[in-house]
């Protein structure tokens, strides 16, 4: 939905989507043409993925509504290996079609979400809370390798358990990928685990983890001193009000136990 902020998903206070997207939609949808007539049968539009998917079918509906809110345009798109096939939605007849058209499958591959664009030579440190309170931090000097995080006190005398058990947290932000993305107020469980990201030029991001029914989901917020504080000012900009979904994988370098990581002498 377009908003005098620019488009969301779903509604007007649906997350933010990326613009390039809607740009290969307009371009694409201009620029379809409609090749050969394939079949005409409603049980087999399923196969060429023009299902309706207002009852369940395999097809992606695409209409463009006026200014009323009414339905200008529309037509049902699906892809099979790499053919393109496309049909009316009020009409049986389906065509294959000619053209290009960004995935329309998947909500993720239309939210805004690279928004984080952290560098491993860039964090200096990192502070960990995990799901029984207790707290290590991690840090390392300016130029040295992301193998050279060490604990600080009062953790400064043991030892690691393994290099990767380290650098995983560590550089976690880094690999900011989120598979979706849900409003914060719908996050039905406490934190079970907080994870501080420090940069060496004074950038620090904030975030907790939870494990919720219907995922792993983490919420950010970015800190940043000084009256140029813009980096943080674009981060929370995105982030704020929303909790973003992670992989397992991904979200067990934010909620790693510190027995897990360093061993008394």
């Amino acid at each position: 939905m377009a908003t005098g902020e620019g488009w969301h998903f779903g509604t007007a206070a649906g997350y933010p989507i990326r613009q390039d997207r809607l740009a290969e939609l307009a371009e694409g949808l201009e620029s379809l043409t409609w090749d050969t007539p394939r079949t005409e049968d409603p049980e087999k539009l399923n196969r060429i993925g023009l299902g309706d998917p207002r009852e369940g079918g395999s097809g992606a509906l695409i209409e463009v509504l006026d200014a009323d809110g009414a339905p200008a345009a529309a037509l049902i798109t699906g892809r099979k290996s790499e053919a393109i096939y496309a049909r009316r939605p009020d009409e049986r007849q389906a065509f294959r079609v000619t053209g290009e058209l960004p995935p329309l499958y998947s909500s993720e591959a239309w939210l805004d979400l690279g928004f984080l664009d952290i560098h491993a030579d860039a964090i200096s440190a990192v502070r960990l809370t995990d799901s029984d309170g207790e707290s290590l931090y991690l840090q390392r000097t300016v130029g040295s390798s992301e193998r050279d995080f060490r604990p600080a006190p009062p953790y400064e005398d043991y030892r690691l358990t393994s290099r990767i058990a380290v650098t995983g947290p560590a550089l976690a932000l880094t690999r900011f990928l989120p598979t979706g993305v849900k409003p914060a107020a719908a996050l039905r469980t406490s934190s079970v685990g907080r994870h501080i990201t420090e940069t060496h030029d004074g950038l620090e991001v904030d975030v907790h983890a939870y494990d919720e029914r219907d995922g792993f989901f983490i919420t950010i917020r970015a800190i940043e001193a000084g009256e140029g504080a813009q980096r943080a000012a674009a981060i929370n900009e995105r982030t704020r009000g929303w909790a973003f979904e992670l992989t397992a994988t991904d979200w067990a370098d934010y909620t790693p136990r510190v027995q897990d990581i360093v061993r008394a002498p």
